[in-house]
């Protein structure tokens, strides 16, 4: 799994440019298989979770060439619709590949998917969805095979803004005669970036980024389609809880500022001075900080969840006592207990953590037991006097691209051993 080392301390300082974003990316992968014909993604984050998904297209039958940031899918003599058991293990997002590939076949057969335990992840949105959309879903509870003769017309109304399900619909309809319109959809920007991509596909789909999306059904797609990913607003929103845990001063460079408005909103509350440009945010913090009286996660355009643990480990050193509450995912508190060695002080009461500012932490061996509780173990370690040793380093390279060099770029002093 490999690990990082930290020696803290050190104020980071300078410029960053933010990677592709892993979380939009991932879906836009699986869209490659639906033209039976090529597909110019720039701008992809070589991350973990990337070559797993390149692994899934490659053994689908897929032609796959990637280099600089560049994946090149060609789909055209795709011929598996059974996603391999241990690719599915390693990638919750591997799901998404299901609905593109009944949108072409008629038929998928996937496993239940892995990624990160953040405690019960159901996917019964996207099966429900399925069955109305006419879909046939038999499923044992570790293999779900699907088949449809043809996709219906149909408004689905879900029960909760679920970002999986709203890409699944989308992606299973895409063929639809007629149309299909998903209400109470999710709106965060990765499903916008997804759209996009599948609009200059060919496809004809509009309402990205309010609560109503309405695919309409096209006969075929486009042979040749060329598509930068976005950047990535958690990497962002990560350098940016860095930044002011260590006092930095940092230029945050290609982003789109509006899509961290919810943690730059609480920074600014907290004391950073923040400015904001078109395409960059410049964070700057000399002092120590306030807490915040209550803040809970929620779908975008609300604080995300996978911006939680780094702000939690920034509030364990603010002045005074601050409260999270976790709406997202039960078990997205893994990170609190590692943490609390390194002299935090967090108390959890079920998914409500209370965090009471403490003025220095100390360098532990600590664990990454999942991506962004990752993150907030660097983030915390950054702050820390002496060492800091966090184990798990496959968990965090899921979702950063260079983490290491961008933070030693910084003034940051911070190694990546291997296994």
């Amino acid at each position: 799994m490999g690990k990082y080392i930290i020696k803290g301390g050190n104020k980071l300082n300078g410029e960053v440019f933010i990677s592709g974003a892993k979380n939009a990316v991932l879906p836009i992968l699986a869209s490659t298989v639906l033209n039976s014909g090529i597909c110019i993604l720039k701008n992809v984050p070589m991350l973990l979770d990337t070559f797993v998904a390149i692994d899934i297209l490659k053994d689908l039958g897929c032609e796959v060439n990637y280099g600089e940031n560049t994946v090149v899918v060609n789909s055209k003599n795709m011929y598996k619709t059974n996603v391999k058991e241990d690719l599915v293990k390693k990638m919750r997002s591997s799901i998404i590949f299901l609905g593109a590939i009944i949108s072409r076949f008629k038929e998928a057969s996937i496993s239940y998917p892995g990624g990160c335990n953040l405690g019960k992840r159901p996917i019964d949105f996207h099966l429900s969805a399925f069955k109305e959309l006419g879909i046939k879903i038999e499923d044992n509870q570790k293999l779900i095979k699907a088949s449809v003769d043809t996709i219906k017309e149909r408004i689905i109304d879900l029960p909760f803004a679920s970002v999986g399900a709203t890409q699944n619909i989308i992606l299973a309809s895409i063929f639809v005669k007629g149309k299909v319109v998903i209400k109470n959809c999710a709106k965060e920007p990765e499903i916008i970036d997804m759209v996009k991509f599948l609009r200059k596909m060919g496809a004809n789909i509009y309402g990205e980024g309010t609560y109503t999306i309405t695919v309409k059904g096209v006969e075929k797609l486009n042979n040749i389609v060329e598509y930068t990913i976005m950047p990535d607003r958690i990497e962002a929103g990560t350098f940016l809880c860095m930044s002011a845990i260590t006092n930095g001063n940092v230029k945050i460079n290609g982003i789109t500022p509006n899509y961290v408005k919810s943690l730059t909103d609480i920074l600014e509350q907290m004391g950073c001075n923040i400015v904001i440009d078109k395409d960059n945010i410049k964070i700057k913090n000399d002092k120590k900080l306030k807490c915040i009286e209550f803040l809970e996660t929620k779908p975008y355009p609300y604080f995300p969840t996978d911006l939680q643990p780094q702000l939690m480990a920034l509030l364990a050193t603010a002045d005074g006592e601050s409260i999270i509450k976790e709406n997202i995912f039960e078990a997205r508190n893994k990170h609190i207990p590692e943490l609390n060695k390194m002299g935090c002080n967090i108390i959890e009461d079920n998914s409500t953590f209370i965090i009471k500012g403490v003025n220095k932490l100390t360098g532990k061996n600590v664990f990454a037991k999942d991506l962004r509780g990752g993150a907030s173990l660097i983030t915390a370690g950054l702050f820390a006097k002496e060492k800091t040793v966090v184990e798990g380093a496959d968990y965090i390279n899921r979702g950063y691209e260079h983490l290491d060099k961008k933070l030693n770029i910084l003034g940051a002093d911070i190694k990546h051993i291997k296994d």
